[in-house]
C-alpha cells in the first residue's frame, strides 16, 4: 500500500468518531430523559444530531467556522454541540450568565460566525449582540422575532447516518476562554487529541456505576456536557435539568433513582444547607464527582457523613482538562481533614511535578507550582507571549501551588496569583479558609489580601454563615492564630450574605479584591 493508505488505516479515532459510532449503532435503548417531554433513545439522538447538522450546513456552517450557543440546559444544547463536532466546526462556549461586555469580548475575539440562542430566555441578549456585531448570523432555538428557528429548519431534513470528519490530532475543536478571575479572559484552544484523551481518561480512571443514570444540572454548554458520553458508552441514561435548583435536584435523585452526578462545591453546600435536605431519599447515589474549584474539607466531611461515601474528586484546567489528578471514593476518609483537603494523585498517563520559580523540582512537603507534560496538554494559546510564559522550562505551568505528602497525594494550597504577601511572608488563603470553615456555623469563606500601609497586604476574610447560626470574629480567628500563627490570622472579617461567583460557580476573588480594595 502507498504511504497515504497506511495513514488512512492507522488514522486515530477522536471524539466525533466515537460519538458517530455509538449513536449509529445504539438503536432503541433509552438515553436522554427530560422533565417535560419524551425520553429520547440512542436512535432518536442520532436522528436529531443529523437534522441539526444538516440545518447548520444549510446556513453555511463549514469546517473551521466558529459557532456559539447561549441557552439553559435543554436537549438542543447536545444536538448542536454534537453536530459541530461532526462538522469539524469550532465550538466557542459562552456562559449565559456572563455580562454582555464579556460576551462581546469572546464573540469578537473568536470571530464567531453563528450564534444560537434560546428564544424564550435570551432573545433580547441575542438582539443586542446582533446589533453590535454586524454580520453575525443569529439562529433561535424556539420561535423568535429576530432570527430563524433552527428547530423548524432541522425538522425539514431526513436523518442520515452520521459520519465523522477526517481529522488531525492538532486540529482545534473548541475555543474556550478563561474566566478572567485574574485578568482579561484569554483564548484557550482545545484540539482533537486533548479532547479525546480527556474522555478516555475519564472512562479509564473515574469510578462509574455499572449502569450510570446521570443527572445533569451543571451547564451543558460547558463542563456538564462531558457527562453525556459516559452515559452513552456505558449503557446509562442522562437526565437534564434546566438549571441547578436544590429541591428539584433532590426530588429527581429520589424519583428517578439517580446514581451519578457532577457538582461544583457550591452546589454541594447548597444541598447540605437547604432546610428540606432531610425530606428526600438520596440513597441511590453511588458516585458524585466534584471539582472546578476547591472544596472545604470540613464541609466535605459533612457531605460524606450526611450523603454517604460517594464523593470522587477531579482536578484539571482548560489547558489540560479535568483529569490531571483524581481522588477515589475510598480515599475520602471523613476522619482525616488533611486527606479531605487533597485533590488526589496524578492520573497514570500524566507527567506531573511540583517546581519552584526556577523550574526545579521541590521535595515532598514543600510548596511548588504544579507543572505537567503529556498528550493531554494543549498546543498553546493563540498569543505567542502567553504561550511562552505558560510553557517556560518545557512544562505547562498551571498556576496552582501544591504540596505532595508522603503518600503521593497533592494538596493545592492556592493559586499563585491569590497568594498574599504580608510583611514579607507568603500566605496561602486556602490554608486559612480551611481552618475557619471548621466552625460549625460557617457555610462558606473566602480569604483575600487587601492593601495595608505597613504590611503591604493584610489578610481579610469574607464569611457566609449557615442559616440561623452565628459566630463571632474571635471564634473564627482564634483557631487560625493557634494553628497557623498570628501573621496569618485575618486582620478583618466581613460577614456577607454570599460570596460572588464566576458564571461556572467558582469563588470570584478578583471581584472580592475589587470590592474590598479600600479595606485594611
Amino acid at each position: 500500500m502507498a504511504a497515504s493508505d497506511w495513514e488512512t488505516v492507522h488514522r486515530p479515532l477522536f471524539n466525533a468518531d466515537v460519538l458517530a459510532n455509538a449513536l449509529n449503532t445504539g438503536g432503541g435503548r433509552p438515553l436522554l430523559r427530560q422533565l417535560d417531554g419524551p425520553t429520547l433513545t440512542v436512535a432518536d439522538m442520532r436522528d436529531e444530531t443529523s437534522r441539526f447538522l444538516q440545518a447548520l450546513q444549510a446556513v453555511g456552517v463549514t469546517a473551521g467556522d466558529r459557532v456559539s450557543l447561549i441557552a439553559p440546559n435543554r436537549p438542543e444544547c447536545l444536538h448542536v454541540t454534537h453536530a459541530l463536532q461532526l462538522l469539524a466546526a469550532l465550538y466557542v462556549p459562552i456562559h449565559p450568565l456572563s455580562a454582555l461586555a464579556d460576551q462581546f469580548t469572546v464573540i469578537r475575539d473568536a470571530g464567531v460566525k453563528v450564534l444560537l440562542f434560546d428564544a424564550e430566555r435570551f432573545e433580547s441578549r441575542a438582539a443586542e449582540i446582533g446589533h453590535a456585531i454586524p454580520g453575525i448570523r443569529l439562529l433561535a432555538i424556539g420561535h423568535s422575532m429576530v432570527a430563524e428557528n433552527i428547530q423548524e429548519l432541522a425538522a425539514g431534513f431526513t436523518p442520515q447516518k452520521l459520519l465523522a470528519p477526517a481529522a488531525d490530532g492538532h486540529d482545534v475543536i473548541r475555543l474556550g476562554y478563561s474566566g478572567g478571575t485574574t485578568g482579561k479572559p484569554k483564548a484557550i484552544p482545545s484540539c482533537q487529541r486533548s479532547g479525546f484523551l480527556t474522555g478516555l481518561y475519564m472512562q479509564a480512571v473515574w469510578e462509574w456505576p455499572e449502569k450510570p443514570d446521570i443527572l445533569s444540572c451543571a451547564p451543558l454548554t460547558h463542563a456538564g456536557g462531558a457527562m453525556f458520553m459516559p452515559a452513552l458508552l456505558r449503557g446509562g441514561t442522562f437526565l437534564i435539568l434546566p438549571r441547578f435548583d436544590p429541591v428539584q435536584v433532590m426530588q429527581m435523585i429520589e424519583s428517578h433513582r439517580i446514581n451519578c452526578m457532577m457538582l461544583v462545591p457550591t452546589m454541594i453546600y447548597a444541598l447540605l444547607d437547604h432546610p428540606r435536605f432531610g425530606d428526600f431519599d438520596l440513597s441511590s447515589l453511588e458516585t458524585v464527582f466534584y471539582g472546578a474549584s476547591a472544596i472545604n474539607p470540613a464541609r466535605l466531611k459533612e457531605a460524606i457523613e450526611r450523603i454517604g461515601p460517594v464523593f470522587a474528586q477531579f482536578y484539571g484546567q482548560a489547558e489540560a482538562p479535568m483529569v490531571l489528578t483524581y481522588m477515589r471514593k475510598r480515599d475520602h476518609d471523613p476522619g482525616d481533614l488533611n486527606r479531605l483537603a487533597s485533590c488526589g494523585q496524578p492520573s497514570p498517563w500524566i507527567r506531573l511535578e511540583l517546581h519552584d520559580s526556577k523550574g526545579h523540582p521541590v521535595p515532598d512537603g514543600e510548596p511548588g507550582e504544579i507543572v505537567v507534560q503529556g498528550p493531554l496538554v494543549m498546543d498553546g494559546y493563540r498569543d505567542p507571549e502567553l504561550t511562552a510564559e505558560a510553557f517556560k522550562h518545557g512544562w505547562l505551568h498551571t498556576g496552582d501551588v501544591a504540596v505532595r505528602d508522603p503518600g503521593g497525594f497533592l494538596h493545592i494550597v492556592d493559586r499563585t496569583k491569590d497568594m498574599i504577601v504580608s510583611g514579607g511572608f507568603n500566605i496561602y488563603p486556602r490554608d486559612i479558609e480551611n481552618v475557619m470553615a471548621e466552625h460549625p456555623a460557617v457555610a462558606e469563606v473566602a480569604v483575600i489580601g487587601v492593601p495595608h500601609e505597613k504590611w503591604g497586604e493584610a489578610v481579610h476574610a469574607v464569611v457566609v454563615l449557615k442559616p440561623g447560626m452565628s459566630a463571632s470574629t474571635e471564634e473564627l480567628c482564634s483557631p487560625v492564630a493557634t494553628r497557623k500563627g498570628s501573621y496569618q490570622t485575618p486582620k478583618s472579617v466581613e460577614f456577607a450574605e454570599a460570596i460572588p461567583q464566576t458564571p461556572v460557580g467558582k469563588p470570584d476573588k478578583k471581584a472580592l479584591r475589587a470590592r474590598y480594595a479600600d479595606k485594611a
